[in-house]
């Protein structure tokens, strides 16, 4: 099915271009992801397929039969009501009755839920019921009476994501996703779990990504917007760059020719009298298309960081018995660590259990309870904060730069002016008078790195670094953290940015448990995988041991029942799995008749399909539960 048709769009931003008659299709199933610079006008064009921006030429045509979602970077919601009220906000009477029993759900109403139960049955929206769980769960998001205006940024977007991930679950609609950087605020779970929930053959998807393993594990083609024009490649995305870089080797000895020829033709042309003949005015009329040709840029600005770092000395970072916690959520208990020279440190958990927190008492922006932490007197921490780049008024980019100095040292012991290091890090000398309000995240977040190499660190601490950078830039910085002489720790959701650049793990388990695991992001998880049950403190498995940093003490807890809300789910569940099972007996037989008309066999054939999935899905559920029941 033929769902978007995108002819000789243009849009220019501020008088600069953005992309110039780019045409291109997206059929059902189609799986793309948009890569470009930061600043080439990637989350432009998917503003501008979503409605929210119009483009100053070209013609975009959408299937009237498809319901298109839109993931944008900044949600927008209605402050003042509820998680429940913002996601739910259809009248439709499966999402009103589905509203009104998890409301009644989360408030222990038990005479609301067994009338609403009877409701959920006659309307079958159980199955839709049972989606919205799924997908809040996930997401980490569990206080449904909590108003949008009180919520974190992080929590934001995953609602966000979570509002557009309902919505391409109700009924049985055409979908077309457009997500904005999906990714950003997902631990690995939720990351893996997005992944495979996308990845079904109906789920037609236009996104924009810096996670290339999500990008390799979704998307099956790429859109690359480079120099206003698009390129198309079939595959992932390692064959993708293959095929970039033989473009662009290819672009650059075409360059080369057209200057060679241009010296030429212009020796010749400036010999010609001003009188035309046919003839000259035909190699003439050509000369001008090779001078365009040979003036145009080559595919070689890139970001470089070649900084230099303060001297190490041989005291770095030293934790002493650091307990922290705030009321009763324990962050951390005990935690002993001594760093070392050159050390490459992730640090991994769930969204929540104080990964951001520990930083900040490393940095002194917050203090322990109590312990010691001793720092070097030749440490020069540099910190890349979630929260971006912090300006107290809106100023021009060379103007942000010069306030830090006029001239900054390189590590090959030379200095450049402030102008010729933002050309270094990608700001042409237009861009270098840009407002700083007017540059997209990526090149803010471009300044924001910056401004912190320019105090030479010896010892980086990156929250989240990949956050908004193009698949470019994050190479580039990639390959300047490897070769790197300092400590680095580094929190990020990126597993292939982890798995290059880190030797071990702290691994944040909750409640003040903190296990350093002796490897990178994938190795942890294999060996967690294979130890699914692996109590704090204990070896990940007999070849990789993994040492407890610190482990809170276990104690012989009484079995856990059943809260109000999970006895309902368990009910609801040994209702479902019967239906379910006799559903699937039923049309295992209809199929196996064969007197079914094709259309109709084919319908059978995708709903068993349906079925099998959510029985699968339900008997995991009804077994968690039931381990739980009259405890």
């Amino acid at each position: 099915m033929h769902y978007v048709n995108v002819e000789n769009l243009t849009k220019s931003f501020v008088e600069k271009p953005l992309f110039t008659n780019i045409t291109f299709n997206i059929e059902q199933g189609d799986k793309i992801a948009l890569v470009a610079k930061n600043g080439a006008g990637k989350t432009t064009l998917l503003n501008v397929l979503a409605g929210r921006d119009v483009a100053d030429e070209g013609k975009i045509w959408i299937n009237k039969d498809v319901n298109v979602s839109f993931l944008d970077q900044n949600p927008v919601f209605e402050e003042n009501k509820t998680v429940l009220e913002n996601i739910l906000n259809y009248n439709h009477p499966v999402i009103n009755t589905v509203r009104e029993y998890e409301l009644a759900m989360n408030h222990h109403d038990e005479d609301k839920i067994n009338e609403l139960m009877g409701r959920m049955d006659e309307l079958n929206a159980w199955n839709f019921e049972y989606t919205v769980k799924e997908i809040l769960n996930s997401l980490n998001i569990t206080d449904l009476d909590q108003k949008a205006n009180s919520m974190s940024g992080g929590q934001r977007k995953r609602l966000s994501l979570a509002k557009v991930l309902i919505d391409i679950s109700f009924g049985d609609r055409n979908n077309f996703l457009i997500l904005d950087e999906p990714t950003n605020h997902l631990d690995f779970e939720m990351i893996e779990w997005l992944a495979e929930f996308l990845s079904t053959p109906k789920t037609t998807l236009l996104l924009v990504t810096h996670d290339r393993f999500f990008l390799n594990n979704v998307c099956n083609e790429i859109i690359e917007l480079d120099n206003q024009q698009l390129y198309m490649h079939r595959g992932d995305f390692e064959s993708y760059l293959i095929r970039k870089m033989e473009r662009e080797e290819s672009e650059s000895a075409s360059i080369d020719k057209a200057r060679n020829l241009y010296r030429k033709e212009l020796a010749w042309m400036r010999k010609q009298p001003k009188a035309r003949s046919t003839k000259s005015k035909s190699r003439q009329d050509a000369f001008y298309e090779v001078e365009d040709k040979a003036n145009s840029k080559k595919a070689d600005d890139k970001l470089e960081l070649h900084v230099k770092m303060s001297r190490l000395g041989g005291k770095i970072l030293e934790l002493k018995k650091v307990h922290k916690k705030y009321d009763e959520k324990v962050i951390l208990k005990g935690f002993d660590y001594t760093f070392k020279r050159g050390e490459r440190i992730g640090i991994i958990g769930r969204n929540g259990v104080g990964k951001s927190t520990f930083l900040n008492i490393i940095l002194g922006f917050e203090k322990a309870d109590s312990g010691k932490i001793n720092t070097g007197e030749t440490v020069v921490f540099g910190y890349f904060s979630q929260k971006g780049l912090e300006v107290k008024e809106d100023k021009r980019v060379i103007e942000f730069v010069k306030d830090i100095a006029e001239y900054f040292p390189l590590a090959d012991g030379t200095k450049v002016s402030a102008g010729k290091f933002l050309e270094l890090f990608m700001f042409t000398p237009e861009q270098q008078y840009t407002y700083i309000s007017k540059l997209s995240g990526g090149e803010k977040k471009r300044l924001q790195l910056l401004s912190i190499l320019f105090a030479n660190p010896n010892f980086l601490i990156l929250d989240e670094p990949t956050n908004d950078l193009d698949l470019v830039t994050l190479a580039v910085l990639e390959d300047f953290l490897e070769s790197y002489q300092g400590c680095i720790i580094i929190v990020s959701h990126d597993r292939y940015f982890m798995d290059k650049l880190v030797d071990h793990l702290f691994v944040f388990e909750g409640e003040g448990v903190v296990n350093d695991f002796p490897g990178n992001y994938t190795e942890w998880r294999k060996a967690k995988d294979k130890n699914k049950k692996l109590a704090p403190g204990t070896s990940m498995t007999e070849e990789t041991p993994a040492k407890a940093v610190i482990a809170a003490p276990q104690e012989n807890k009484p079995k856990q029942k059943l809260t109000f809300k999970e006895k309902f789910e368990f009910e609801a569940l040994e209702k479902d799995i019967p239906a379910l099972e006799k559903e699937k007996v039923d049309l295992n037989e209809k199929i196996n008749n064969g007197n079914a008309p094709y259309e109709e066999l084919n319908k059978m054939i995708t709903r068993l399909g349906e079925v099998t999935l959510l029985l699968e899905k339900k008997e995991v559920r009804w077994l968690e539960l039931s381990e739980f029941v009259g405890g």
